[in-house]
């Protein structure tokens, strides 16, 4: 398959390359700076860059020291989720999610917050944000538990204008080569909270930092996190063609919408970037992308372990999700051929 890249965005980002070359910093340089600001711009949120979506996470975690505390983590999740919570010593509690949205699901993560609960992390899946967002915010809020948000689906999402990252202590974007924003590998993070933002500056560079011309290590924690700035360039481009991107693919789901009744049906207000298009008990489609997340997937079913998730399991063997990848040569068709396409 032939991932569209426009000619004239190929010509900026070489342009933006050029730029780089001559600039002489090939690393968390310049470049990652305009990349931070453009998308602080969009989001509306402050931003830094990061060389994965998952270690967006870690870094989320390590800051707020799980160590030894639990943390909530939807069942349905890619692994790399559950994952950073253990590799920032942190206990992982699987949650389950709501049939409506496959998101976490509030009346589950009340039946498993424990005072051992340090933070939750919800997952925006399948290109929209979860329908009950505002709802977990508050309930963390009040409970002082901090809320992470899992943005890795979510590039084009807004509910009632406000994009991922608002509702929690902070998120993590990731630009993966399968992304709505793909740069191949990257990630972004967005905090309201500056102290964590400049904390972060010198975690993703082995703790340390440059004062007047010398290195020094204000941390004792950190690695090697940094996001080149090739990879900058191509965000800025990326970031730019976004818009078109996505009404794009708000038109295909249009039309999926006069196809299929029994789907995921967002809220009033609600913009989903379609990561994926998610449909329910249908006969086996076509034409078809991978699940959101299959049986394998599951975080219990990977560590063998016990965890009261029934609605997860459910939703593994229930649902499709038609192509809405970016560029699918049947995009353009009818509705009546489009069905003979899926069906």
């Amino acid at each position: 398959m032939e991932i569209p890249f426009e000619q004239e965005y190929r010509e900026k980002f070489f342009k933006l390359s050029n730029e780089v070359f001559e600039s002489n910093f090939w690393s968390d340089g310049p470049m990652l700076r305009r990349f931070e600001e453009a998308f602080e711009l969009y989001t509306g949120l402050p931003s830094r860059g990061i060389n994965s979506g998952g270690a967006g996470l870690l870094s989320i975690l390590d800051y707020l020291d799980v160590r030894g505390k639990d943390v909530l983590v939807p069942a349905n999740t890619f692994w790399a989720t559950p994952r950073a919570v253990k590799l920032a010593g942190g206990n992982v509690i699987y949650g389950d999610c709501n049939l409506e949205d496959l998101c976490l699901s509030l009346e589950d993560l009340k039946k498993k917050v424990t005072p051992n609960t340090k933070a939750v992390i919800v997952v925006h899946i399948g290109g929209y944000l979860a329908f009950q967002i505002e709802e977990i915010a508050e309930f963390c809020k009040d409970r002082r538990i901090a809320l992470i948000e899992d943005c890795a689906h979510a590039h084009g999402a807004s509910w009632g204008g406000k994009t991922a990252g608002h509702y929690g202590f902070a998120g993590a974007y990731s630009f993966y080569a399968t992304k709505t924003m793909p740069i191949g590998e990257g990630g972004m993070v967005v905090s309201r909270d500056r102290t964590f933002m400049k904390w972060l500056e010198n975690y993703r560079n082995y703790g340390k930092e440059v004062v007047d011309g010398k290195v020094v290590y204000p941390l004792k924690t950190g690695f090697n996190y940094r996001m080149s700035e090739f990879s900058a360039a191509l965000g800025i481009v990326q970031l730019e063609r976004l818009p078109m991107v996505l009404e794009w693919k708000q038109r295909l789901a249009a039309k999926y919408n006069k196809i299929f009744e029994n789907r995921v049906k967002l809220p009033n207000r609600m913009v989903s970037g379609y990561y994926k298009y998610i449909v329910f008990d249908y006969p086996e489609l076509k034409n078809q992308t991978g699940q959101v997340f299959g049986e394998n997937d599951l975080g219990p079913l990977i560590e063998n372990v016990k965890a009261d998730v029934p609605n997860s399991l459910w939703v593994t063997k229930n649902h499709q999700c038609p192509p809405i990848f970016f560029g699918w040569k049947h995009a353009a068709c009818d509705i009546e051929t489009l069905k003979e396409k899926l069906f």
